[in-house]
């Protein structure tokens, strides 16, 4: 989609934020776990954070790779204003590696030299729309061009969503979670070895990154893609459940992800039987599972916890409320665990 032109823009706007000087004067960004000490001339891992001068430069602020109106399921969130548009951006770059990545074209190379697009161009031309989801790469790395496009964008009474791998410090996301309405947060095994060897990342910060996203207020889905002998057994996709109950809630709605090849990855596709078998593990602890990308009856409609009844029906992404009056089961008038219009 097309972003009306503004080049209102001043180099100084490229200055990052969360970095320290290390030991020896060396420039060590602080936004993510891997707290990457950076050369001049070089970036981190993340390909779009650099040091310039002997400062951390935000080398993507402004660059986007993506931007598309989009329904609200394809984040996927399900109980965040369902049938509705939001504006989706991307970016470049991401601090993991994953070697599964559906989006390495832009996720594994830098900001190319481009046009900037100023945090009030993207906002206006989120009009018509719920707002603004921060997609397609991993937005936290482009923290600050984010972060003013939130606050512009709460001011303007839109609301914010953000699709992240989780992979972000504490205090950063303090500073940014208070901005957002949602996230859906893509928890990829609960095995730190899992992580480290196919992502490059850390399990324990993706977790904690959840749990700060639930206590800051924010509505939270969780994504978990299923790739076959790496993370698709019982036992992991018990722990994953049990995890979200003890320390999300029973009520934070879990999307199972089907994978396909992609980048590095030549596995077979996630068989459908395996993504049911675990929507069946995860139902019996949690209240609302969804199956994703995927061809298949079970896992698409929302249903009442308490009598079962039909709530939202959903064939792709066409939704339909047929079992909700004002918030409420029609059926038991049990009150829906969801933000609606």
């Amino acid at each position: 989609m097309a972003i009306a032109r503004d080049l209102r823009y001043h180099a100084a706007m490229q200055r990052a934020e969360y970095w320290i000087l290390g030991e020896g004067g060396q420039v060590q960004c602080t936004l993510c776990p891997h707290r990457c000490v950076i050369p001049e001339g070089r970036t981190g891992k993340c390909r779009v954070r650099g040091v310039r001068n002997g400062e951390l430069i935000a080398l993507g602020y402004g660059r986007l790779s993506s931007a598309h109106i989009d329904p609200i399921e394809k984040k996927p969130l399900y109980h965040f204003y369902p049938g509705q548009s939001i504006f989706s951006a991307g970016g470049w770059g991401c601090n993991l590696g994953c070697t599964f990545c559906q989006n390495c074209t832009i996720s594994q190379t830098g900001a190319p030299e481009a046009e900037v697009q100023a945090p009030a161009a993207v906002v206006a031309a989120a009009a018509g729309t719920l707002g603004i989801a921060y997609t397609y790469n991993e937005p936290t790395v482009g923290f600050e061009y984010v972060r003013d496009m939130a606050q512009l964008a709460r001011e303007e009474g839109f609301k914010n969503v953000l699709v992240t791998n989780g992979h972000f410090n504490a205090e950063p996301a303090a500073e940014l979670l208070p901005l957002m309405d949602a996230l859906n947060i893509d928890i990829k095994s609960m095995d730190a070895s899992f992580y480290r060897e196919q992502c490059g990342g850390d399990v324990a910060a993706v977790l904690a990154l959840a749990a700060q996203a639930v206590a800051a207020g924010c509505h939270v889905e969780l994504t978990n893609l299923l790739i076959p002998g790496l993370n698709d057994s019982d036992g992991q996709i018990e722990v994953l459940a049990r995890w979200v109950v003890s320390e999300l809630g029973v009520t934070v709605p879990l999307h199972l992800s089907g994978y396909h090849p992609a980048f590095k990855m030549t596995r077979s596709a996630t068989p459908v039987r395996t993504l049911e078998r675990a929507w069946e593990l995860c139902r019996e602890r949690l209240e609302y599972v969804y199956l994703g990308n995927l061809r298949s009856t079970v896992g698409q409609d929302t249903a009442c916890p308490g009598c079962h009844a039909v709530l939202i029906r959903r064939d792709g992404y066409k939704v339909a409320q047929i079992g909700l009056a004002s918030g409420r089961c029609q059926a038991c008038g049990r009150v829906a665990d969801m933000i609606l219009a």
